[in-house]
């Protein structure tokens, strides 16, 4: 069910870690960063990914570890809206960094699923609902598993270090 793929069976072992009481998991996917070649590589993305989460998330539901088990998946920054020709050679069409806008998946770890927070322009360009910084997600996560983030670390030299500098919890989430 999870795929017979680097990322199916890493979904699989994170399943099986979490159930043995592991509370950190992470699995990575590389080769997002696509320039060109784009369509192809996200339905190749979508056919190795979307059985692998869908599994994990039912089993996690299943076994009541959804709950309790947070499954975040983001990378980066996103893409740019407009796909036009980046590779001057071979034509292929690209796209390039974008720090604007860009999307997260998030499921379970008693938080609100089921819903969109925020929204683009209909050009996907720019943030326009409920606009938000990474540091909004790491203040939802720490929210959510007790981690205060107006705590301080301090460096060597005594000097004050935050967990976090800025950012709210995501409330629709909460």
């Amino acid at each position: 069910r999870y795929g017979d793929t680097t990322f199916g069976r890493g979904a699989l072992l994170a399943r099986k870690l979490v159930e043995t009481g592991v509370r950190f998991v992470q699995i990575n996917r590389g080769g997002f960063d696509t320039h060109s070649n784009n369509f192809p590589a996200m339905r190749a993305h979508g056919e190795v990914m979307d059985p692998a989460l869908a599994s994990l998330i039912a089993d996690l539901a299943q076994s009541g570890l959804l709950k309790k088990t947070l499954i975040v998946m983001l990378s980066e920054f996103g893409r740019t809206p407009k796909i036009r020709h980046q590779d001057k050679a071979t034509k292929r069409p690209g796209r390039d960094h974008w720090a604007r806008s860009m999307s997260i998946f998030l499921s379970g770890g008693g938080l609100n699923m089921g819903q969109v927070v925020g929204a683009t322009n209909s050009r996907g360009e720019d943030p326009v609902r409920r606009v938000m910084n990474s540091n909004c997600l790491l203040s939802t996560v720490y929210n959510r598993f007790g981690i205060n983030t107006d705590h301080h670390f301090y460096d060597n030299t005594g000097r004050p270090v935050p967990i976090l500098t800025d950012g709210e919890p995501i409330r629709e989430l909460l």
